[in-house]
């Protein structure tokens, strides 16, 4: 039990290696967080909003449900948030000695993983349900469909990605 401290503590210190910091599996994940945020973001807001010739008002596309896309493009933006901060702290991890500060770290760090797991579960099973039930005519022209599929995709990819982190 000589080198044994709990949440890596015993490690605590050093200078900061940019490329083993890169290297890690856990940053690599949370970038991939981040860079699926950023598209689910951009899908949504760029091509999510459709409106007619006829109408004065923009709607969604998925089944003209202004709830939809505004879960999307908050959780998008939340999750660009919370993935940015927790980039930051896995960078200044190393530099916490306390064991307890360590510990509400790593604690913080599962729970909020576990919450974006549920998160984009409910917006794959929302998102993917309302785009099924769209009307090919409110949008005949299929403007923002590769879009609307690629924050579908995307959702659901994030799903596991969090659940990895």
């Amino acid at each position: 039990m000589d080198g044994f401290q709990a949440y890596g503590a015993v490690k605590a210190g050093g200078a900061f290696d940019p490329l083993t910091f890169i290297r890690q599996p856990q940053t690599v994940v949370r970038i991939v967080c981040w860079l699926f945020s950023i598209v689910i973001l951009g899908c949504v807001a760029n091509e999510g909003y459709v409106n007619r010739p006829e109408e004065v008002e923009e709607y969604c596309i998925f089944n003209r449900n202004q709830n939809a896309c505004n879960y999307a493009v908050a959780m998008g933006t939340l999750c660009f948030l919370c993935s940015a901060a927790f980039l930051v702290l896995d960078v200044y991890f190393p530099q916490i000695s306390g064991v307890k500060d360590r510990k509400k770290a790593v604690m913080a760090d599962i729970g909020v993983s576990a919450l974006w797991s549920l998160v984009w579960f409910v917006g794959f099973c929302f998102l993917a349900n309302q785009w099924q039930v769209s009307k090919e005519e409110d949008n005949p022209l299929n403007e923002g469909a590769d879009a609307a599929r690629a924050a579908i995709v995307f959702s659901f990819f994030s799903v596991f990605t969090w659940v990895r982190t």
